[in-house]
């Protein structure tokens, strides 16, 4: 038999970025109860299933083997506290949220994600937890974007990204990709480089929009891709991941990342950047990097695998 050390081991399984839940239902009396999970995951679309694993040892580990359903509360990035409150042995945590019953009965939370009211499909003994295999009844999403847990920490890159967007030097770029090429525009030098704006009094959002709106493209704001400082101009740079459907942009080109056109891109950050992307775009596994114009960290995203 294996042995490992549990802290290296949990440490280990830390490195995956999740998003964080509440996990909810009610027990034989009717009282609501709940857990703080990152361990939810998508299982099938066709029925529409998902799964969340309970500990053995957990207070509420007899209610939600035979609970009939539960619910899956998806936490937006201002809902730490709420997650801290269903991760402790609170006495009434309930109190500390704006709740009601989904359509199927399972306690959903107002100002989340997404929240996904399930009946039970299947339970699951593994090791020292339980899986809880849920098939969804009725959902409901929103633009809020949900919280991170990566590492022991909680992760918030639109919080991080409107607490950057502050700076006064600040230039936002709208890396827009389709079909695996990228939208590339003439700067006056005749090079290449991304839709880049310095960003206004409305934060890097709105900078993002115009960009996207100046492209004319229908694209969705997306994700944080990379963040660097550029020393030598005192500046800093936030780019984001979009995706764009079809229709011919009014300014730039979708263009395949090949060595000569990266070869033309004016930027030499900005060139690396997409040397990257057009690596992990062959992957299907993105990361998000911190540094500057020279070095710097890429922190992993979690992506669905088939």
């Amino acid at each position: 038999m294996t042995s490992f050390d549990p802290r290296a081991l949990r440490n280990a399984f830390g490195a995956f970025m999740t998003g964080v839940t509440v996990v909810t239902t009610h027990d034989e009396d009717g009282n609501p109860l709940g857990f703080t999970a990152n361990s939810f995951s998508s299982v099938s679309l066709d029925p529409a299933l998902v799964s969340v694993c309970l500990a053995n040892s957990s207070r509420n580990y007899e209610a939600f083997a035979n609970s009939k359903g539960f619910a899956v509360n998806i936490l937006s990035e201002s809902q730490k506290d709420v997650s801290n409150t269903f991760a402790r042995p609170v006495e009434d945590r309930f109190a500390a949220v704006d709740w009601h019953p989904g359509p199927v009965g399972s306690p959903v939370f107002v100002g989340v994600s997404a929240w996904f009211d399930c009946s039970t499909f299947k339970t699951v003994e593994a090791g020292d937890h339980l899986i809880l295999i849920g098939k969804v009844e009725a959902f409901d999403t929103s633009t809020a974007p949900g919280l991170g847990y990566a590492r022991g920490a909680y992760v918030t890159p639109a919080a991080e990204a409107e607490a950057l967007s502050q700076s006064t030097n600040l230039i936002v770029s709208a890396l827009i990709e389709r079909e695996g090429k990228v939208l590339l525009i003439g700067n006056d030098q005749g090079r290449l480089t991304l839709p880049e704006t310095k960003t206004g009094k409305n934060g890097a959002s709105a900078a993002l929009s115009r960009l996207i709106e100046q492209c004319g493209v229908r694209a969705e704001p997306g994700f944080i891709y990379s963040v660097y400082e550029d020393e030598a101009r005192e500046q800093q740079h936030i780019s984001f991941l979009c995706q764009a459907v079809e229709g011919e942009p009014t300014q730039g080109t979708f263009t395949e990342l090949t060595q000569t056109t990266l070869m033309d891109i004016a930027d030499a950050a900005m060139c690396t950047m997409l040397e990257r992307f057009a690596q992990e775009n062959r992957m299907g596994n993105f990361g998000v990097y911190f540094g500057n114009q020279v070095c710097g960290k890429i922190r992993p995203i979690s992506s669905e695998k088939e």
